[in-house]
């Protein structure tokens, strides 16, 4: 039958990296978007109402910001890229590599999470962990690679500002992505995490676990930016402007992030 488009997308990419390049046809096909994992859930609801509008369903793929902007500097074929760090919009800007900054969608916010059974006390400035830490509750504790995961840095400042980074260094199991690591704790891999509140909100996590939302003073703003790229059709600019629109919107808010224009 032929490749499907996720199997096309991941050819493309493959080709993407050894400067092969592949062409994508573009007759029906909803547009391709690079987007943050702590997404994973609210876009999922956006792309459904945006074909419900009329467009064509986006194909969206989730993964880490910083390897979704190496991906994109090597040519991989996204129409649209939704960064949980704006750094790396505005480094494609710097470069040339679109043609301008692109805009604030939202800015998000991190969690203490303790599945059930777990000894820890989630709490906003993580006295609770730190307890766990010192009582020696904690087995292993997981927050996305810091690396490339703008959420993993940020749960890294968090836990450099509260003095727990050292104690908590040897207990870490890095995941790929904010998504990877709220599903170790889900599946009981980890005693704790720290990972998006847009997670935690999300209708697999609810009702297996306990959270709080990190105090702000903690960690640098996730402040999260979209941009258009060079390949972007009339799907993928029309998806863009429907993201900017009341309906999306609302499905964010619903989701924990705050919104540009309503507090952020």
């Amino acid at each position: 039958m032929g490749f499907d488009r996720r199997t096309l997308l991941a050819a493309a990419l493959a080709a993407a990296a050894t400067g092969l390049g592949v062409r994508r046809s573009r007759a029906s096909a909803g547009p391709l978007v690079a987007a943050a994992s702590d997404l994973r859930w609210a876009m999922e609801e956006v792309a459904d109402a945006f074909a419900a509008a009329g467009g064509a369903r986006p194909l969206v793929v989730y993964g880490s910001s910083g390897k979704f902007f190496q991906q994109i500097v090597h040519g991989a074929p996204f129409e649209l890229f939704l960064s949980a760090d704006e750094a790396y919009v505005l480094e494609l800007h710097r470069r040339d590599l679109v043609p301008d900054p692109g805009v604030l969608y939202a800015v998000g916010r991190i969690v203490v999470f303790a599945p059930d059974g777990s000894p820890l006390e989630p709490d906003p400035r993580l006295d609770g962990l730190k307890r766990a830490l010192e009582t020696g509750l904690i087995g292993r504790f997981s927050i996305a690679d810091p690396a490339h995961a703008p959420y993993g840095a940020r749960a890294k400042e968090a836990l450099e500002a509260t003095g727990l980074w050292e104690a908590v260094r040897p207990r870490l199991v890095f995941a790929a992505n904010v998504a990877q690591a709220a599903q170790y704790a889900l599946a009981g891999q980890v005693d704790g995490a720290i990972f998006a509140l847009s997670l935690a909100l999300a209708p697999t996590t609810q009702g297996h676990g306990r959270f709080a939302v990190i105090d702000a003073s903690l960690h640098a703003p996730l402040s999260q930016r979209m941009v258009l790229l060079p390949a972007a059709g009339e799907q993928a600019r029309a998806f863009f402007t429907f993201l900017q629109g009341r309906e999306a919107r609302a499905i964010l808010q619903r989701y924990g992030f705050t919104l540009p224009g309503a507090g952020g």
